[in-house]
């Protein structure tokens, strides 16, 4: 069975979902604004630029969570998915999903963004499949460290083959639709690469490579 593999931030929503995040905490007082802001504005431009050391970025994306318990946190997610996810799901977006589900295609969000943030927003969009970065857990709470490959670059390229022999599943005839050239390796081993409001660098790979370029946006 073919398998519809989308990229989540700036891809399905119309905007990151990991920097609304730090944004939603500042304003709820659960991490000092200034001083978090600034830090997760150095580390996404560091991301934009393709220079992200991601294990000294999520040592400071998951610090939070260990932070806080389970309850308490997952009332902060509540609220965060009402009023901060919500309006960043557009129609297009919705629709290409259901296109590919039609299809009868095997759904899959593979996201650089830690699952305790994306796993409802997956489910928000009816797809089964989430390969996220995985927060460590020990003893019911969140340690702050990551739990083995951050899906991240290369990474998400480790963890799709793993789950591909998990399930018996394969490439063939696969598509994946991202915006950013931070997925150049996982766009690079697929059937159907798309490129979705994409990057200005993955904006010139696509022109060059003939990739078919789409806008999600309503």
């Amino acid at each position: 069975m073919s398998l519809a593999i989308f990229d989540l931030d700036n891809t399905l929503l119309r905007g990151d979902s990991d920097v609304a995040w730090g944004h939603f905490l500042a304003e709820k007082g659960v991490v000092n604004a200034t001083i978090y802001t600034a830090e997760h504005d150095r580390f996404y431009a560091e991301y934009e630029a393709g220079k992200l050391d991601i294990y000294e970025f999520l040592a400071f994306q998951l610090r939070p969570l260990a932070e806080h318990d389970q309850d308490t946190l997952k009332k902060l997610r509540t609220e965060f998915m009402n009023t901060k996810i919500a309006p960043l799901i557009t129609a297009p977006a919705q629709k290409l999903v259901e296109k590919h589900r039609r299809q009868g295609h095997t759904l899959l969000i593979v996201t650089a963004t830690n699952s305790f943030i994306t796993q409802p927003i997956a489910q928000a969009f009816g797809v089964p499949v989430l390969i996220a970065t995985e927060p460590e857990i020990v003893d019911g709470r969140f340690t702050g460290r990551v739990n083995g490959v951050p899906s991240f670059r290369e990474g998400k390229v480790r963890l799709l083959r793993r789950w591909l022999v998990n399930h018996d599943e394969n490439l063939v005839d696969s598509w994946f639709y991202s915006d950013s050239h931070n997925d150049l390796p996982l766009l690079e081993i697929v059937d159907h690469p798309v490129a979705v409001n994409p990057d200005r660098e993955l904006l010139r790979v696509a022109i060059q490579r003939d990739w078919p370029i789409v806008d999600l946006a309503d």
